[in-house]
């Protein structure tokens, strides 16, 4: 092994000629270059992302060549790209984990076999370069690493997502030099950085070069200070130099016109105080910028300056005064193909989905996200919860989880990943609250680090959940602002709104587990927020699916998770939790969160008069950047639409409306829907995005979506004719032949005109293919033995037969081996002259049984049977919890249309609140299904078995037959993958009940 200090397991040694952390920013030779952002436009900055000679050694052990030598040969050596990790690239092993260390838990100590990578590669500094300093900056490497320049042992650095900047100006030299860095996969810092996400290496952001004067502007802090009512403010520009020269300072507002300006003398540290008369303030809904530039002799230095305040006033967390809701999401860093190398229009593409759908606020979970993206979100208008790169999660499972916070010989490790994430941001008008880590326990280092915090920048408010009031209610946390919790119940988090004597706010920094088909409780924690002021609002956990793309052996694609690689430990699909897959594509989740957080709300008032109460729920937007637009629709058909165009509200502000309607209110039920969309495009969405809607029924004296039709009664009075067949009986009429089995119990045949509507016999359904936020009460269903349960058949009783109908009368149970039947139940079976068949179920269950995924009845439909027709809520799927983002109307798709695609298959694509359903084939020729009262409606090609016994989604065996749930209830979907269980009134946890259906052959082209 080549001779190296053993520094990765010393926790004394962070760093050796680091430079001292400072603000980020990239040094221009003008102005007008300063201001296009784009760096490969100053002549001060040259960059090395590109090609690295690479070579990768299970443990650094095996390093025994001196590569960072001038005259070692890495020709040989395979090619990577920076900026990339590793594991992506094809070495090393691809591992998820979320709490286990993947490694022994013996903090400072990791395994001597500690896999190295070495990347190798020769660059020429410019010219017009000579009698510069020059640094090399490493904006991200996983985990720790040395650098070598020219042969020379430049400097070590360790913490994987903060900035690394050596000054290598002594070691440079003219033509060509060759830089040399070895990473490490592990280091103490790794114990810091037990964050649930892919354990990625390499060096995985930019590297590059910065030339400056030998006396230069090192760091600048921008403060403010604003008066109370807005009117005028001070900027206080801190300067610091490395030697004396004269500074210039000009602020310039959006349109370019300098409003303020300064000069100084500098030497060491400066400040400059810069007076402005009526600024214009920035927040998340109006990012309003100035630029703030620095001119150091040659050198131009710009920073985005938004005029903000922050403050808690009788515990409301306020923004320039006004009372804010945080409406964030968190987020990973995240790439499907290139891991936690994020290009910046990944960046951008995130940051504008999010603001399509309402979303305000990012918690960067957990660690400091690439630099570009706070400018991103200064631009575009978010809110920031900054967060250190700190997690000790694996502790908590190891022993003490707080070892290594209450541990002195650590506190200067925690401190210096707050140092180091406030001095890199602490000029983004974006970030309003600094986050000292995640899940690391709480004691005297966080503390330290907060203290830090507060003392170096006490503009913004500093958060850290470990210290909840939950778990530590005697803690020391006076340093903190904040009073944070992670996926508590409402109960809870309605106390503490109830609560006056609370000095401080609560926001919810984690809830809402969104992975799989969820969650489903948003609407409910959103009602609390807007109920009480001390209630900031909160981040779902969290923005997108981790899964990394990968192929299956027979060439398909898929998205792998934890354990698909041979990882150990693993936490199986547990990345698989957000809002949008992969690459980016939403699930019914977010479009729900979208709804939920909505900017606008829209009520009835007087719907016989049309009048509606219309509410602006922004913090600082009028309403005259949206366009009302409303349709009238009965049964589905559009009747009579209109617009309102742009209505006069202030934030916060409500107020009256009145749909003009023209025509004559028709008969019927009538559903009114008001829409809120964007006037004219913006940086993220183009002109006519909807940001909210509204729907009423505006009458309901007739109580079916679809009146009897006198056709429809003259068929039920023809005659029916019943013969028997052994344990068949056989119901035919003018047009229809039906065959029930008295052995089984239900219908085994449904044709009409000789065409055979089933594939199986109809049955009952308590079963779903388990959702991710199942993973808790399942366990609780398979030991009652839900999903095993069938029928048995006690007693059929068949009615006398009249003309014109018959009936069925069976005595079942639902159950299955080694346990008591689940439930009892009676099933009284009516087919008439048309051929419809009425269903009228009453169900007891056994007592002390968990409450039920379902119940209904499932039909399986012939190979062919693909088009789906159906009065109820829509477009997408919905649940009973899961339902704020869907409307009423009436659809007309495809069977694959209904499936969504998750990652790791399970229950989806249920329709909540179906009114009539018609299930067929190209040719119209199907069933159509009627409920007494709204029922749960899908239709899929696969089953709830299908979908439980596959582990990826390109493992799902496509079967021709399409199989319909007609459910009674089903159980909502929660969030208790990680939040609270599922709230007992969205639980089917009744105890005796009656289910009523109707079926009816149909050929649709002739009705």
């Amino acid at each position: 092994m080549i001779k190296l200090d053993r520094v990765w397991e010393d926790t004394s040694v962070l760093h050796i000629h680091r430079e001292e952390p400072r603000s980020y920013y990239i040094p221009y030779g003008d102005a007008a270059s300063a201001r296009s952002g784009k760096r490969s436009r100053s002549p001060l900055f040259q960059t090395l992302n590109g090609a690295w000679k690479f070579r990768y050694h299970e443990s650094v052990q095996d390093v025994t060549d001196p590569f960072y030598e001038d005259a070692f040969d890495a020709s040989s050596w395979d090619e990577i790209v920076v900026p990339s990790c590793w594991q992506t690239e094809g070495y090393d092993q691809l591992h998820y984990t979320n709490v286990n260390y993947p490694i022994p838990v013996d903090p400072p100590y990791v395994p001597d076999a500690n896999p190295a990578g070495l990347y190798v590669r020769e660059f020429t500094v410019r010219e017009d370069w000579t009698g510069k300093q020059v640094y090399t900056m490493f904006e991200g490497v996983n985990s720790c690493f040395y650098l070598w320049i020219n042969g020379q042992f430049a400097g070590y650095s360790q913490g994987s997502r903060i900035p690394a900047e050596f000054n290598v100006s002594g070691l440079i030299r003219p033509g060509t030099n060759r830089i040399a860095v070895m990473v490490l996969k592990w280091c103490d810092g790794t114990y810091l950085e037990d964050q649930d996400l892919w354990r990625f290496s390499g060096i995985f952001r930019d590297v590059y070069l910065l030339a400056r004067d030998e006396a230069h502007v090192r760091d600048v802090f921008i403060k403010q200070d604003i008066l109370p009512d807005h009117s005028s403010a001070k900027l206080l520009c801190e300067l610091e130099t490395t030697g004396s020269l004269d500074a210039l300072v000009l602020l310039q507002d959006a349109e370019g016109t300098t409003v303020a300006k300064g000069a100084v003398r500098a030497d060491g540290r400066s400040v400059i105080t810069l007076d402005i008369e009526n600024p214009v303030l920035w927040n998340a809904e109006q990012p309003y910028l100035y630029e703030l530039f620095v001119q150091d002799g040659r050198e131009v230095l710009r920073f985005p300056v938004g005029f903000r305040r922050i403050d808690i006033i009788d515990s409301v967390f306020r923004i320039n005064g006004q009372a804010v809701k945080l409406k964030g999401v968190n987020r990973h860093d995240s790439h499907p193909d290139l891991g936690q190398t994020v290009p910046l229009n990944h960046m951008i593409r995130d940051l504008k989905l999010m603001k399509r759908h309402n979303v305000n606020t990012v918690r960067t979970s957990h660690y400091p996200n690439d630099p570009r993206f706070l400018e991103l979100c200064d631009q575009i208008g978010f809110y920031v919860v900054d967060e250190a790169d700190l997690e000790c999660h694996g502790l908590a499972v190891s022993g003490d989880f707080h070892q290594l916070t209450r541990d002195p010989d650590w506190e200067k490790a925690f401190v210096d990943r707050a140092i180091r994430l406030v001095e890199r941001d602490k000029n983004h008008p974006c970030v309003i609250i600094w986050s000292m880590g995640n899940e690391s326990g709480y004691g005297r280092n966080h503390i330290a680090m907060a203290e830090w915090t507060r003392k170096r920048d006490d503009s913004r408010l500093v958060h850290y959940e470990g210290a909840s009031r939950r778990y530590h209610g005697d803690a020391d946390t006076e340093a903190l602002d904040i009073e944070s919790e992670m996926y508590p119940t409402l109960e809870y988090v309605e106390s503490y709104g109830q609560n006056p004597d609370h000095a401080k706010p609560l926001f919810l920094c984690e809830y809402s587990h969104a992975m799989g088909n969820g969650p489903g409780d948003l609407k409910e924690y959103w009602d609390l927020f807007y109920a009480y002021p001390n209630l900031m609002g909160g981040c779902v956990w969290e923005w997108n699916d981790h899964g990394i793309r990968t192929q299956a052996p027979d060439g398909r694609e898929y998205f792998g998770y934890g354990g698909d690689f041979g990882d150990h430990p693993n936490d199986g699909n547990f990345c698989i939790d957000g809002l949008v897959s992969p690459d980016r594509v939403p699930h019914a989740g977010l479009l729900e969160l979208k709804q939920v957080i909505a900017p606008v709300r829209m009520e009835a008032e007087d719907l016989s008069r049309g009048t509606l109460i219309i509410t602006n729920l922004y913090d600082f937007s009028d309403l005259s950047h949206l366009t009302f637009d409303w349709t009238l629709e009965r049964c589905g058909e559009i009747v009579e639409q209109g617009s309102l165009g742009t209505i006069q509200a202030g934030p916060q502000e409500s107020v009256t409306v009145i749909i003009p309607f023209q025509k004559a209110f028709p008969d019927g039920r009538c559903f009114l829907t008001l829409t809120a969309s964007l006037c004219e495009s913006t940086e993220w969405a183009d002109r006519g995005e909807e940001i909210a809607f509204a729907q009423f029924e505006m009458a309901a004296e007739d109580s079916a979506v679809q009146p009897e039709q006198g056709w429809l009664t003259a068929l039920r009075a023809r005659p029916v004719h019943v013969t028997e067949d052994g344990a068949q009986l056989i119901v035919t009429g003018m047009d229809f032949r039906h065959v029930f089995d008295r052995n089984l119990g239900t219908f085994v045949r449904i044709s009409k005109q000789g065409v055979d509507m089933l594939a199986a016999p109809l049955s009952f359904s308590i079963w779903r293919a388990p959702t991710d936020n199942d993973r808790n009460v399942h366990r609780q269903w398979k030991g009652a033995g839900f999903h095993r349960a069938g029928t048995k058949v006690y007693q059929v009783r068949i009615s006398e037969p009249q003309d014109d109908a018959i009936e069925m009368t069976v005595d079942f149970s639902l159950g299955g081996y080694m346990k008591h039947p689940v439930l009892h139940g009676q099933a009284v079976w009516r087919v008439d002259g048309s051929g419809e068949i009425a269903l009228a179920t009453s169900v007891k269950l056994r007592e002390g049984l968990p409450f039920l995924p379902r119940f209904g009845l499932k039909a399986v439909m012939p190979a062919g049977t693909e088009e789906v027709e159906y009065f109820g809520l829509g477009p997408h799927a919905s649940y009973v919890d899961k339902r704020q983002s869907v409307r009423v109307g009436k659809y007309l798709l495809r069977v694959d249309d209904m499936f969504e695609p998750y990652i790791m298959p399970q229950e989806n694509g249920s329709r909540y609140g179906t009114e009539w359903a018609t299930v067929t084939s190209e040719r119209g020729m199907g069933l159509a299904f009627h409920g007494n009262t709204p029922f749960s409606f899908n239709a899929s090609h696969y089953s709830p078995e299908d979908l439980e016994e596959a582990a990826h989604l390109h493992q799902l065996v496509k079967r021709k037959e399409t199989i319909v749930h007609l459910d009674y209830k089903m159980s909502g979907v929660g969030s208790n993958s990680c939040g609270p269980e599922l709230l007992e009134k969205y639980r089917l946890d009744e105890r005796e009940f009656e289910f009523f259906i109707r079926l009816r052959p149909v050929f649709k082209e002739d009705e």
